[in-house]
């Protein structure tokens, strides 16, 4: 059922592209030729860019579908949507251009191109944010929705009874569970029941209209997981089964294909593969940019902290980045010369004495951070990230912490998901990996936008920075 409602909702989505393609096409045509905008050799015939419907009711459908738009996630954000649709449309305009290219008797106009791309994004932006607002309304009223049982009120029964009800435009609404445990036969979770045991699971499909039933018993339940699924496997309902894996999960699990044998990777991260190259780009990009704006602030810098004490203006130190590999990361020395050379490694406090005059400046003002553009163009950080830390730490914070290891499966960063929330410097460690790990867990290019906009926003600036 829900098979069918998705499908139906894609072909939806797709039409809707099209529509709106179709217009934006439309609607370029006449700003180019039927407006004020001068054409010295006069309008090109409507008729030939009509002509042009057929591929790009193929073209874009493809582009878009290897693009994931197709997909119709709840945690997609809008953001993460925007930039898949300008994206898939700047590519389809540009094989499309490759394809006029090639056309024998057709001379394309590229002003009316241009206008074309960037009213196409606009208006399938402007139609599927509508449509999924639409769908988001009335699915949070009830319409529509799906009316699923969970057989399992434990862990990942209840883990899933939350992500059901926090999103409702998921288009599933659960109506209760069902569950052996006597102590929660009269223990409602988040609103929903325990409706009867697992024997009685056939019943309550007809009793309570029920079109979907997810499978979360643990793992030493698995006998009477396939007694269920002997039972109402002939029945119009989806099945689904939800591994009670929760305690050994890191990370988002994701499903691999072993030569045919199907494999749950409990370690899986956005990072990887194309994500991992759009990132890179990302970083090499600003941090070119960056090179450049460091280089104007650097004989200023320089000459302060040369002044003070006669030392040297840089200073270095190993971290730990990614896969654990140790680098050296650069910053503007606010210190004195040997600073650590009677207490060794410790951490930087309030007052810190062995802060210089102007190292207390850089510090407060995290100017002493900007090196690590370097760094970042080098390859050893990104821009966004977990904050990197010594290894003589790290060797203390991995057998305290649990899951700090984690923070090695991405590059470090200047920046990140913990800093922009206030998590920096001597605060608690506990809540630094918790923000970390949700970074690495949901990363989107337009999550890395997002903090980077807040670290600008909110200013270099902070009360922890020192």
């Amino acid at each position: 059922m829900i098979r069918r409602q998705t499908r139906r909702l894609q072909a939806f989505f797709l039409a809707a592209d099209l529509f709106a393609t179709a217009v934006a096409l439309v609607a370029a045509y006449l700003i180019r030729f039927e407006s004020i905008w001068p054409t010295p050799k006069g309008p090109q015939p409507i008729g030939d860019y009509l002509l042009l419907l057929p591929v790009v009711a193929v073209l874009w459908p493809l582009v878009f579908y290897f693009h994931r738009l197709y997909q119709l996630r709840r945690d997609r954000s809008t953001i993460d949507e925007a930039l898949a649709i300008v994206v898939g449309v700047s590519l389809s305009t540009l094989i499309l251009i490759g394809v006029l290219s090639f056309w024998r008797g057709f001379s394309f106009n590229r002003p009316l191109l241009i206008l074309f791309l960037f009213l196409d994004i606009f208006l399938v932006s402007l139609c599927r944010f509508g449509i999924r607002k639409y769908l988001e309304t009335i699915w949070a009223q009830g319409v529509g929705v799906r009316r699923a049982l969970i057989v399992g009120a434990g862990h990942a029964g209840r883990a899933l009874a939350d992500k059901l009800v926090d999103h409702p435009a998921t288009g599933v609404k659960p109506i209760g569970f069902s569950d052996d445990d006597p102590g929660k036969a009269h223990e409602a979770f988040r609103g929903l029941p325990v409706l009867g045991t697992t024997a009685e699971v056939k019943e309550l499909l007809t009793r309570h209209q029920i079109d979907t039933v997810f499978l979360a018993l643990p793992v030493e339940a698995h006998k009477t997981m396939l007694r269920i699924l002997k039972e109402v496997g002939d029945e119009m309902i989806d099945l689904r089964v939800v591994p009670d894996l929760f305690q050994y999960v890191t990370f988002k699990a994701g499903i691999e294909d072993f030569d045919g044998l199907p494999v749950i990777n409990l370690t899986q991260v956005p990072l990887e593969g194309w994500n991992s190259l759009v990132k890179r780009t990302m970083d090499l990009i600003l941090s070119s940019i960056g090179l450049v704006a460091l280089a104007v602030i650097y004989p200023f810098v320089a000459l302060a902290i040369f002044l003070e004490d006669r030392g040297p203006v840089f200073f270095t130190q190993e971290r730990m980045g990614l896969d654990g590999r140790i680098f050296k990361i650069l910053k503007f020395r606010s210190m004195r010369v040997d600073a650590e050379a009677e207490t060794g490694a410790t951490w930087a406090s309030e007052d810190d004495p062995r802060r210089t005059r102007i190292g207390a400046f850089l510090r407060r003002t995290s100017l002493d951070e900007l090196p690590q553009i370097v760094n970042v163009f080098r390859g050893d950080m990104s821009l966004v990230g977990p904050r990197p830390e010594r290894p003589e730490f790290v060797q203390e914070f991995k057998d305290k912490v649990p899951q700090y290891m984690l923070r090695h499966r991405v590059r470090s960063g200047i920046t990140g998901w913990a800093q922009v929330h206030g998590w920096r410097g001597n605060t608690s460690l506990s809540k630094r990996i918790e923000y970390d790990l949700y970074y690495i867990e949901n990363w989107s290019l337009g999550l890395d936008v997002r903090i980077l906009w807040l670290t600008v926003r909110s200013g270099l600036l902070h009360k922890n920075a020192y």
